[in-house]
């Protein structure tokens, strides 16, 4: 939503982003300068590895300070928003009852939405969905939002793998019923890997440090002559939820995703440097993948 508003706002009359519960809401540059000026100056494969290991860093330490000092996170947060509003806006529809990363944090380009609400091109209204009308929506409250087009962007249902069954040795394997090893794969379930990206970071970084992983996995394999490769599940390691997070479109999905464990190697982790050592660097022969 935080991105389609100032987009419909350029061309419809007005727009009203209808929210059942605020975000953290916060600026970014459309460009990044400093990558800017590093490519003026320096070869474009090292311009490109300098850019990617600051944003990585940058965007690690903002998660852990909103972790550690979340009071002091959220007032620095909406102390921003209020000088983007400009006090055209209530911040209250940008104040989340929730600490920051507790759910997703969102960002936009050049503070795009508060512009466009701050310009009055559009409005923001927290509130719950009481039923359709003949003339637009009407809400719990009871004010009636008239609208000539209503843009869905909500009720999202998380399916792992797309909702593909598994079947191992005849047996139907409920997804549920698995520990995921390395966030990539599934205890029991040989030769099958999937992705899964950061809540906290790009999705991407997790992903490529994935391929890299599974990449290095098959040349074992192929090295060795096996065919197969299973994680075989310690059943002294305690069970956590894969996602850490109060989205309501993750905990309607807890009952129907993988398990994580409370150790490695089968904690999932949102640490892009800890990944990078386990995934790219470390051996892929432990005591819980099993080969054959």
């Amino acid at each position: 939503a935080v991105t389609l508003v100032p987009e419909l706002a350029k061309k419809a009359a007005h727009g009203t982003m209808l929210q059942r519960s605020p975000t953290y809401i916060i600026t970014v540059p459309e460009r990044d300068r400093i990558a800017d000026w590093m490519r003026k100056r320096l070869p474009g494969s090292t311009a490109y590895k300098l850019t990617r290991f600051k944003n990585v860093l940058l965007s690690m330490a903002f998660y852990q300070y909103c972790r550690r000092f979340p009071e002091r996170a959220k007032k620095l947060i909406l102390g921003e928003v209020k000088k983007q509003v400009g006090g055209k806006v209530d911040v209250k529809h940008f104040t989340p009852s929730y600490n920051p990363w507790d759910q997703r944090v969102c960002l936009v380009p050049d503070g795009d939405l508060f512009e466009c609400v701050r310009e009055g091109h559009a409005s923001i209204v927290t509130d719950h969905i009481e039923t359709f009308t003949e003339r637009g929506i009407r809400l719990r409250s009871g004010e009636e939002l008239t609208a000539d087009i209503v843009v869905t962007a909500t009720g999202l249902k998380l399916k792992f793998l797309g909702g593909m069954q598994i079947v191992v040795d005849g047996r139907t394997v409920e997804s549920k019923s698995v520990m995921t090893y390395k966030g990539m794969m599934c205890s029991d379930i040989p030769n099958m890997a999937f992705a899964i990206g950061y809540t906290n970071a790009s999705w991407t970084l997790k992903c490529d440090l994935t391929s890299e992983y599974v990449c290095r996995l098959l040349n074992h394999m192929d090295k060795h002559g096996y065919r197969q490769c299973v994680p075989r599940r310690n059943p002294s390691v305690k069970e956590e939820a894969l996602i850490d997070f109060t989205s309501g479109y993750v905990e309607r999905a807890k009952d129907l995703l993988p398990r994580q464990g409370s150790v490695a190697p089968w904690k999932l982790h949102q640490n892009y440097a800890l990944d990078t050592m386990l995934l790219r660097h470390a051996t892929v022969v432990d005591g819980a993948m099993e080969f054959s």
